[in-house]
């Protein structure tokens, strides 16, 4: 398989926060031939360990979930009330396709609908509609027809448009963020296959980072590394009307390495090892500007006694949207600068 189709299938499967298990799956069948054991644990973790000639372990590290929604309430008429799972701007929600994925696992098609501008004031009209004051539509005429289509409160769904490449290595779809760190950890898997790892390797894919980093908490403290390193897809900037400055990472000049966010101030020691390695093997690299967003890797550093923990991102337009957007080259740069982290731990770190 070549890594863009890895890319469209993971983008492509179901995986709202807290209900991973489709996505996860898609993960189990990629990375179990390249890796002795797998296990996923209480909270749907999946962890793929590959044993090295250290026992110490290094905890690689990619969140399988995606921003999306909950069903809080189905009415009379049968629409359908819901609030956020993870981070969404409300200006972008309305009007759009939605996939719901029901308890018996059957997928249901609606739309998220709201009260047309013909009918709104002037002043209603030029303010964004609040997400409460929105619905989905899933063609049912009552409560009971809602449920008979499978649709009850608590089930999950998201706005869905399938991956596509809009032109010769740039691609769209939903969740990159963090479906391209999955697959650049699935793709690290497979081509390291052959090669004796210097430390025990754990290819970790969370659950709920979108909720508060809340899979990797968990398993850091399960896998108990000594070295980590996060793999995200993050915020590119490079757009109309946004300052070069403001950019926090920009698409076609190869991952972007933290070295600071909200969550975590990453140690240079590991800053300095990787842009080492990114200069040996000709791997373009950008800096993420600090203090936007955060990642796992501000969970795993405060796991246990601490663990030395970086961060590589593969830069997407308009994350946290109905779609977003990846250059190849920048999720092939990342494949191989982490690869190349792996075959160098620990050198010296740890």
């Amino acid at each position: 398989m070549q890594p863009i189709d890895l890319l469209r299938e993971l983008s492509d499967a179901f995986g709202v926060s807290g209900f991973e298990d489709e996505v996860r799956e898609v993960i189990r069948a990629h990375v179990s031939p390249h890796v002795d054991s797998v296990t996923v644990d209480a909270l749907g973790n999946l962890i793929a360990v590959r044993k090295g000639k250290d026992d110490r372990a290094l905890m690689l590290d990619a969140h399988m979930d995606e921003v999306g929604f909950i069903v809080k309430w189905v009415d009379d008429k049968g629409y359908v009330r819901f609030a956020p799972l993870g981070g969404w701007d409300e200006r972008i929600i309305g009007g759009h396709r939605v996939v719901l994925k029901t308890r018996d696992g059957r997928k249901r098609i609606g739309v998220i609908g709201s009260a047309p501008p013909h009918i709104l004031s002037a002043d209603e009209r030029a303010k964004p509609i609040p997400m409460d004051k929105m619905f989905v539509d899933f063609g049912a005429t009552s409560r009971q027809e809602a449920s008979d289509l499978g649709v009850e409160i608590g089930d999950p769904f998201t706005i869905h448009y399938p991956f596509a490449e809009v032109a010769d290595g740039y691609v769209t779809g939903k969740a990159l963020d963090d479906r391209a760190g999955c697959a650049v950890l699935i793709e690290t898997a497979r081509r390291l296959a052959d090669v004796k790892l210097p430390m025990t390797t754990a290819f970790c894919f969370e659950f709920g980072e979108e909720l508060g980093l809340r899979g990797a908490t968990t398993a850091a403290f399960h896998v108990d590394p000594v070295l980590a390193l996060a793999v995200e897809g993050t915020i590119g900037a490079d757009m109309p009307g946004i300052a070069e400055e403001s950019q926090p990472t920009r698409l076609g000049r190869g991952p972007a390495l933290s070295v600071a966010d909200r969550s975590i101030v990453v140690s240079p020691k590991v800053v300095r090892l990787l842009e080492k390695l990114a200069d040996e093997g000709g791997i373009p690299y950008q800096y993420k500007l600090p203090t936007y967003g955060s990642t796992d890797a501000g969970a795993i550093h405060l796991s246990r006694g601490g663990v030395l923990s970086g961060i590589v991102s593969v830069p997407c337009r308009f994350i946290h949207s109905p779609v977003s957007t990846l250059r190849l080259n920048d999720f092939e740069n990342a494949i191989r600068l982490v690869t190349a982290f792996v075959r160098s731990a620990p050198n010296g770190l740890a």
